[in-house]
């Protein structure tokens, strides 16, 4: 992603998927009110996991079948109580208690959670086939409502055995401006897609990028100051926004769709990912939008910008040692004082940073004699950074009940990074690049550089 302070943004991408299982018949020690396999635990797989774990998608195995399950049904109840499955970022924490809760929130309750540990306690029986649930059957694909659709100008083919990131520029054509007030990303093979981003790209700055095949590679960005636009991982889901609200897109701009593959060492068929729009009727009352803020390699005036660190060695510097654990780097931002001249209210908010990355937290400081306001509000913290499981996260409120954001608000975010070979995500990044051991890492796009990002998702009432 790049350093830019505005932009447009629908992040959609859901996440679920298990790492589960199951096997045979009632195993010994199962009683009448032990949990089963039909009754319990198939209609749960079905609401949480199936989007993934079925036939023909990007997870690794099935769990559409009892026997496919129970072999790992420890597995299954131990990832539910970590909270691993299914991935999902945004924590509550000591030191972050978010404004509101989420929308699409993935996290298990605590009843489900209970649910998969007495299951797989009492040995994962499979109970009496009656007792299930319909057969699963995918969600049908699509955006309902839509009214365009943008491919790349040919299909990639993925190869080898380490992840690629490919970018596909796409002209919608547009003569005049839309809002795009539905958005769904649309992957041509879903075996090798991990996720993808669309950057809206409004002077066609990505003409200078593209290749013959209509495409180019780009690690961390697509390699311009791109706005966001919105995002997909595997078991996303159409957003669909109210109907009072869109993001713009200009006419004449360009649609650039970064892909992750994850081809696992094998040769894929053809991918051809498509994105789907659909448009407010007319000019919306509310334009969503994301300020991407961050990625600081140096102070402001008034004590902002990056902020010294435990490890300067030449003044001021992002500079993450190698060997270096629990590093921490922390950037401030001052809201400009034409925010107060408008009304700009906080929809969500996203967090980014690469393989080094562990926990990112997101804060706002209210100016002072805010009314109304607490002193300082957590947005987002993400303590279990993942760059594989990337998503935005929308508060589940009505616009008028979000946050008001104000000129002279303090954004801070703080980065906490593990550059060490205790980072498993590290030393596969290092395997990849053919390095013994880990390097000094310093802000930059590509695999062993790092970013400091903060997403503020906000939508303004439209004058």
């Amino acid at each position: 992603m790049q350093n830019s302070t505005s932009g447009v943004l629908t992040l959609l991408a859901v996440l679920p998927g298990f790492l589960l299982g199951c096997s045979g018949e009632d195993a010994p020690g199962s009683t009448a009110a032990s949990p089963t396999f039909h009754r319990d635990v198939e209609p749960l797989l079905q609401k949480r996991c199936m989007s993934c774990h079925s036939p023909g998608n990007i997870a690794p195995f099935s769990l559409t079948e009892y026997g496919s399950a129970h072999s790992v049904a420890s597995l299954l109840a131990r990832s539910a109580r970590e909270r691993t499955m299914p991935p999902w970022g945004a924590m509550e924490t000591d030191e972050c208690q978010p404004p509101h809760g989420w929308k699409d929130d993935l996290r298990l309750t605590e009843e489900e959670i209970a649910l998969l540990e007495a299951w797989a306690a009492s040995g994962a029986p499979e109970g009496d086939p009656a007792d299930a649930p319909p057969p699963f059957v995918a969600e049908a694909a699509g955006l309902p409502g839509v009214e365009l659709e943008v491919a790349p100008k040919e299909p990639f083919v993925a190869s080898g055995d380490a992840d690629q990131l490919r970018c596909f520029v796409m002209d919608p054509g547009l003569t005049e401006a839309r809002y795009i007030n539905g958005v769904h990303l649309m992957p041509g093979n879903s075996k090798v897609v991990h996720h993808a981003l669309v950057f809206l790209d409004r002077d066609g700055a990505s003409d200078a990028l593209v290749d013959e095949h209509g495409g180019y590679d780009c690690f961390g960005g697509p390699g311009f100051s791109g706005e966001l636009v919105a995002a997909w991982a595997p078991g996303g889901v159409p957003l669909a926004l109210e109907p009072n609200i869109g993001a713009e897109l200009p006419a004449g701009a360009r649609l650039v769709i970064q892909v992750h593959y994850h081809p696992a060492g094998t040769t894929a068929e053809p991918d051809a990912t498509r994105l789907q729009l659909r448009f407010t009727q007319g000019v919306p009352e509310w334009l969503m939008g994301i300020a991407l803020i961050g990625n600081f390699e140096s102070p402001f005036a008034q004590g902002r910008g990056l902020l010294p660190g435990p490890d300067d060695a030449d003044g001021v510097e992002f500079r993450i040692p190698a060997g270096a654990k629990d590093h921490v780097e922390t950037m401030q931002f001052k809201l400009p004082a034409a925010v107060s001249a408008k009304e700009v209210y906080l929809y969500g908010a996203g967090t980014h940073m690469h393989y080094v990355g562990t926990d990112m937290k997101v804060t706002l400081g209210r100016e002072e004699g805010a009314a109304g306001a607490p002193e300082e509000q957590c947005l987002v913290q993400t303590p279990r950074w993942d760059f594989s499981w990337q998503r935005g996260f929308y508060y589940d409120a009505p616009v008028e009940q979000l946050p008001r954001l104000r000129g002279g608000d303090l954004l801070t975010m703080r980065c906490t990074y593990d550059n060490s070979n205790s980072n498993p995500f590290l030393v596969k990044a290092l395997k990849e690049q053919h390095l013994p051991a880990p390097v000094d890492v310093h802000l930059g796009e590509s695999t062993l550089d790092e970013m400091c990002l903060a997403a503020v998702i906000h939508v303004t009432r439209n004058q």
